[in-house]
């Protein structure tokens, strides 16, 4: 996810119904423990999300899978009272919505089992990316989530040194991300996409 800043936009603490009544209808708001970020996508960043999701909807249309790319929407995780991620890239499966209470009349997510991938696209606030959402999303039980780093702006302690362009393909195990850091012509493999024929520089460079 790309946050231009990692501090919140204002100093008072809002609760998710707050958040919904000044933010919940743009985009480019979410909201972690109260505090809300402003989500300013540079043009690179973009050109990565397109090139995942265009990927992604070959693979669920071509095996006819009930799951579709959410476009507009926020996952509220039920036992985080003040918190609304909104994901770069998140698959949906459509069979589990009849679940989710607010879908109907909102785009909002609350059950994990509603949502088969998640990527971010990382630029300057590498911090949630690699270590608030990596806990919480394993906590929800999504199965798989992608971290693509494609300036390797994340931590050394994430990525290592010297720091590079890095995909980081976290697969759910026993509860817990299981990491496979990948770069340049390494192969990707995902478990929910088997089909996928990537490696993490088309990736990481959206195809170019």
């Amino acid at each position: 996810m790309n946050i231009t800043t990692n501090q919140p936009i204002q100093q008072k603490s809002l609760s998710f119904d707050e958040f919904l009544v000044r933010y919940g209808g743009d985009n480019r708001y979410e909201l972690i423990d109260g505090e809300v970020f402003d989500l300013e996508p540079t043009g690179p960043h973009e050109e990565v999300a397109a090139f995942i999701t265009t990927k992604l909807c070959v693979q669920i249309d071509g095996a006819g899978l009930p799951w579709f790319v959410l476009q507009r929407g926020l996952l509220r995780p039920v036992n985080l009272g003040m918190t609304a991620f909104r994901p770069d890239i998140a698959v949906v499966n459509r069979d589990e919505l009849t679940k989710e209470l607010l879908w109907s009349n909102q785009s909002i997510l609350t059950l994990g089992s509603s949502i088969k991938f998640v990527a971010e696209v990382v630029s300057s606030n590498w911090q949630n990316d690699y270590a608030r959402k990596v806990e919480d999303y394993a906590a929800l039980g999504i199965p798989e989530y992608w971290i693509a780093d494609y300036a390797g702006n994340g931590g050394t302690r994430y990525i290592g040194k010297p720091k590079q362009p890095t995909l980081s393909i976290c697969t759910l195990v026993n509860g817990e991300y299981e990491i496979q850091q990948l770069r340049g012509d390494r192969i990707v493999f995902s478990p929910t996409f088997p089909g996928l024929k990537l490696t993490a520089e088309q990736v990481l460079r959206a195809g170019r």
